[in-house]
């Protein structure tokens, strides 16, 4: 079927193009980009909306597996929000064997396409080595970087870590498994070691490794990890890096709050400290306190009994967040992480956000948020047919109107759909439609092969 696309503003700022033009899509693929109007079997009128590639989240967490299928929450989410393409396996954890994850994709489709990081904590503990605070054993490494291994050729796009989250990584044993994204030129992405004041010492340590092997590196989520008034230092830090040669990004959304379970390692002891804060910042997203803030009591007993149940921490600052979606290194992702459904409304809002919270007050040009949404990650994560609109590349596709898109996802309701999307395209079929999914299994796995 022949598709046209006509009388939008087409901005494609991997090929450098902000005009009004006309776009042909035939068999998944764009085959024209012209001011013409021709025959086509399907006509999409978009006038007064601005038609760009589909938007590419590099950094999020995919939905779990049930009874040996994908439950989609999250892929619903992001559809729905005009993201095409996810980057999931983050922060070095997988919820399922992360190549085995996209045959399940191919098998049934999904909302959206996927790629999957190998998330190092993952393959860690799945080596035997579950005891987060401690040392690996050599031969625990021996088995963790044979799946790595098998993980990346089977087209993990390459290795995430979440150093924060097993502390007793050291920097040997991220070497170790680094260098194995040597061969075809994988990327590694990381939650750091530490934030705040140790943010910077961190971001060394990680960067060091990224530079003595010459790999693609992204520093995840810099707003909780910088945003406590270290952000200029830190945007200095990996700007130096990459003056020196080192491919290096960084990804932050657009909040002034994160999320994670409350029995993870970023509330160990002195995290109250770390923060300059009290346990009211920390709000709950679920189970009996769900939409309570914390005290002593509540904190003490839902890490100890329910140390899985997500919170939403209110400390970053503004400013800090700001700061980074200013530079131009930096690009958009989510962070998203939903629960049955329940969870931080970035999940749901991001991508819209940006455009509502940042473009329209004039912070940042449309062309930059979308920059920072398409190319800059699609670049990142090696795709050249995807997060660009010439002919030949994957008709992947969202429409939306740039004044009136928003996202109305809250801490109270972090699923609720953005408004001011007028379509969703993935292979040139129309998964949403005005915020309603019609299509569930139009996305499918997005391998990396080769150099």
């Amino acid at each position: 079927m022949k598709t046209l696309i006509k009388n939008g503003l087409l901005i494609d700022p991997a090929d450098k193009i902000e005009a009004k033009l006309n776009l042909v899509i035939e068999n998944g693929k764009i085959t024209l980009v012209t001011e013409e109007e021709p025959e086509a079997d399907e006509v999409i009128d978009a006038e007064g909306m601005v038609v760009a590639p589909g938007f590419i989240d590099i950094h999020m967490h995919e939905d779990p597996v049930v009874d040996g299928k994908i439950e989609p929450c999250i892929f619903n989410t992001m559809a729905k929000m005009g993201v095409t393409t996810v980057l999931a396996g983050n922060c070095g954890e997988c919820l399922y064997h992360p190549t085995k994850y996209l045959d399940l994709v191919d098998r049934d489709g999904a909302p959206v396409n996927v790629a999957m990081l190998a998330g190092h904590i993952w393959f860690r503990e799945h080596a035997g080595a579950t005891d987060k605070y401690a040392k690996i054993t050599p031969e625990q490494t021996k088995i963790m970087k044979r799946e790595i291994a098998e993980a990346l050729r089977d087209g993990a796009m390459g290795v995430s870590f979440g150093v924060r989250y097993a502390p007793g990584t050291t920097q040997e044993e991220v070497e170790d498994v680094a260098e194995l994204c040597v061969e075809g030129d994988r990327m590694i992405a990381a939650h750091i070691r530490d934030d705040a004041a140790m943010v910077c010492p961190s971001a060394v340590e990680f960067l060091d490794v990224a530079k003595k092997f010459g790999l693609s590196a992204e520093v995840s989520h810099i707003g909780s990890m910088a945003g406590f008034g270290q952000m200029t230092e830190f945007l200095q830090l990996v700007d130096r890096y990459r003056a020196n040669g080192l491919r290096v990004l960084c990804d932050c959304y657009p909040y002034y709050a994160f999320s994670t379970q409350i029995g993870e390692t970023t509330y160990d002891e002195g995290f109250l400290e770390r923060y300059q804060t009290d346990y009211s910042s920390i709000e709950m997203c679920e189970g009996k306190y769900k939409g309570q803030r914390c005290t002593k009591e509540i904190f003490d007993e839902m890490r100890r009994d329910f140390p899985d149940a997500l919170t939403v921490c209110y400390v970053m600052k503004k400013e800090d967040v700001d700061l980074a979606f200013s530079d131009s290194g930096v690009m958009l992702a989510s962070d998203g992480v939903l629960n049955c459904g329940q969870g931080h409304p970035r999940a749901a809002g991001a991508f819209p956000r940006l455009i509502a919270g940042f473009v329209r007050q004039g912070t940042l040009s449309l062309y930059e948020a979308v920059n920072k949404m398409t190319a800059m990650p699609a670049e990142k994560m090696g795709l050249a047919d995807k997060g660009r609109l010439s002919v030949g590349a994957d008709a992947d596709i969202v429409i939306f109107d740039p004044e009136t898109i928003a996202d109305r996802a809250t801490f109270e309701e972090p699923t609720l759909p953005p408004v001011g999307i007028r379509r969703v395209m993935i292979g040139g079929k129309t998964a949403v439609l005005d915020g309603e999914l019609l299509d569930g299994t139009l996305g499918r796995s997005v391998r990396k092969t080769g150099k």
